[in-house]
């Protein structure tokens, strides 16, 4: 099925909160898990000498850096998002946690973060590309900004081939969530890109293509290291 775009920026108090009562919780330990597995199996000599600094792109409520300082007391993150009603929230959000000292946010565009070349260690990012129309602009400014040796770790929705694979997903991801939660998980998928679609980008960048893989039924990841 061909892309359907969606607004890129979910900046109302309504879509906010929907998106924040919504269950991420099994997605964004999944995320963190596979996070830390990969950067410890990448770099592991390295992290033994240092704290972890992350930027979390496009944070949203800043749900997935709390669960990753959960299961990491050596993490730091700097979590932005360009969506103000989004980030309202994150503040509560990170409040609750106790994580006030650990977690930064600011509100900054991915498609043109204020951050110098190879200046960032770790850079991850879940479910914002299929929010952006051009998404290799976003693709492009996360390598920009990654150190050399550092890693990027990015997942996302991955688009069905058709209306019933993507209605079947609905139903068993999102089956007992609100009317409008559903529309919000399907307007999601039918604008995300296939695994595919974002090796093509990363291989543009010089990543290989293989750095890209389907790892659920309905997500690909991206997880590389930046070399010279």
């Amino acid at each position: 099925m061909k892309r359907i775009l969606e607004p890129e920026l979910m900046d109302t108090p309504e879509a906010a909160a929907e998106y924040n009562g919504m269950n991420h919780l099994d997605v964004n330990r999944s995320f963190a898990r596979d996070f830390l597995a990969f950067s410890q199996a990448t770099l592991a000599d390295r992290l033994e000498e240092t704290d972890w600094n992350v930027l979390d792109v496009g944070t949203g409520t800043a749900l997935l850096p709390i669960e990753l300082c959960k299961l990491n007391p050596g993490i730091d993150v700097l979590a932005i998002d360009a969506a103000v009603s989004m980030l309202d929230l994150a503040v509560y959000n990170i409040e609750a946690a106790g994580m006030r000292e650990r977690i930064t946010l600011a509100k900054v565009d991915a498609k043109s973060m204020p951050y110098d070349d190879d200046s960032i260690e770790m850079v991850i990012a879940n479910s914002i590309h299929h929010h952006i129309p051009d998404p290799e602009v976003c693709f492009t400014e996360m390598a920009r900004v990654t150190e050399e040796g550092g890693i990027l770790f990015v997942r996302d929705l991955s688009r069905p081939t058709d209306q019933q694979a993507l209605d079947a997903l609905v139903q068993a991801y999102a089956g007992q969530e609100t009317p409008e939660s559903q529309t919000l998980f399907a307007d999601s998928l039918a604008a995300a890109l296939t695994a595919k679609e974002v090796a093509d980008i990363v291989r543009s960048l010089g990543f290989e293509s293989t750095t890209v893989s389907m790892t659920s039924d309905r997500h690909w990841t991206w997880a590389a290291v930046k070399t010279p």
